[in-house]
């Protein structure tokens, strides 16, 4: 199958317009069109679910925002178990550049090479070592590439992705080797907005906003992680988390993980829900800094102070 020639003379790949099959519509979507659907052990919103599919069916990558702990990098690992798919994974650091991802070309062990006569060294592609993206561009079959924290980086790094995220496509300068991907990845990029992102990467993207849960869902959510927990004392441990969540002067509000952990630690040494009604056993579970202690045990910034949840 050749790229597709569009009338605004954009050339599109095989993988961008492969057509959704028609038949076999279900609640109004096709059923080829609802391929991610979640696992027993990640809950999503339709909302996000919708956000998966369209990315997939697009060939876009997935942007995904929200604050710590509202499992933006689980979700790609949900991807990878709901299709039975293989993940990728990039972890995005300050000093990471984008070519970093593509390749790497170890001179160094080259020239050791070529010193101690262990190995051929005119063969300069044994030297070439691809990174996550390179192989996931590389990669047989499709797989999840997850970039982690895309923020993270220099503000040119998401300018420096966007030739081989569209084309899907990239080459090494010192082999003249051209690598084109057999099956487009499926491209989940995680972000913290610490700083904000160029307008043309966010115009290549599939974007999502993954709000903290409601105390319905996260109900759910912990009961995947601890199906045991009783009734009352869930109820009463929501209740204190989204207390303290609610507080004025909070640097960090404990995350869903950090319920979970709490959670766990309360049910393993017994704490009843009269002993959580009345304290907060193990509050370094959920607060990890001095200055959020001392807002907890006052109750709120000098504002509410007043208004004390003990």
């Amino acid at each position: 199958m050749g790229w597709e020639i569009l009338e605004t003379g954009e050339r599109l790949p095989p993988w961008a317009v492969c057509g959704i099959n028609t038949n076999g519509k279900e609640g109004g979507m096709n059923k080829d069109f609802n391929k991610f659907a979640g696992t027993e052990s990640y809950l999503t919103s339709p909302e996000l679910r919708h956000a998966v599919n369209v990315s997939v069916a697009l060939g876009r990558p997935l942007l995904v925002k929200g604050e710590p702990g509202t499992g933006k990098t689980l979700l790609a690992h949900a991807v990878v178990e709901d299709l039975s798919l293989e993940l990728i994974a990039w972890n995005v650091k300050s000093t990471s550049k984008a070519a970093d991802g593509l390749y790497l070309y170890d001179t160094v062990q080259r020239l050791q090479d070529s010193r101690f006569g262990d190995r051929q060294v005119s063969d300069i592609r044994q030297y070439i070592k691809l990174g996550p993206l390179g192989r996931a561009l590389t990669s047989d079959k499709q797989v999840v590439l997850l970039i982690d924290e895309i923020d993270k980086a220099d503000l040119e790094f998401p300018n420096d992705l966007l030739h081989e995220l569209d084309m899907m496509e990239f080459s090494v300068i010192e082999t003249g080797d051209r690598h084109v991907a057999k099956s487009r990845p499926i491209v989940v990029i995680t972000s913290n907005a610490e700083k904000e992102l160029p307008d043309a990467f966010l115009r290549r993207c599939v974007f999502h906003y993954i709000h903290f849960p409601e105390r319905k869902l996260m109900a759910d959510i912990v009961r995947v992680h601890h199906p045991e927990v009783g009734k009352k004392l869930l109820e009463q441990c929501l209740q204190k988390f989204y207390q303290i969540r609610s507080l004025d002067g909070l640097r960090k509000r404990p995350s869903t993980s950090e319920l979970i952990d709490w959670i766990g630690a309360l049910l393993q040494a017994g704490i009843s829900r009269s002993e959580v009604a009345q304290a907060i056993p193990f509050l370094g579970t959920l607060i990890k800094r001095k200055e959020d202690y001392d807002v907890v045990e006052q109750g709120g910034t000098s504002s509410t102070r007043s208004h004390s949840m003990w």
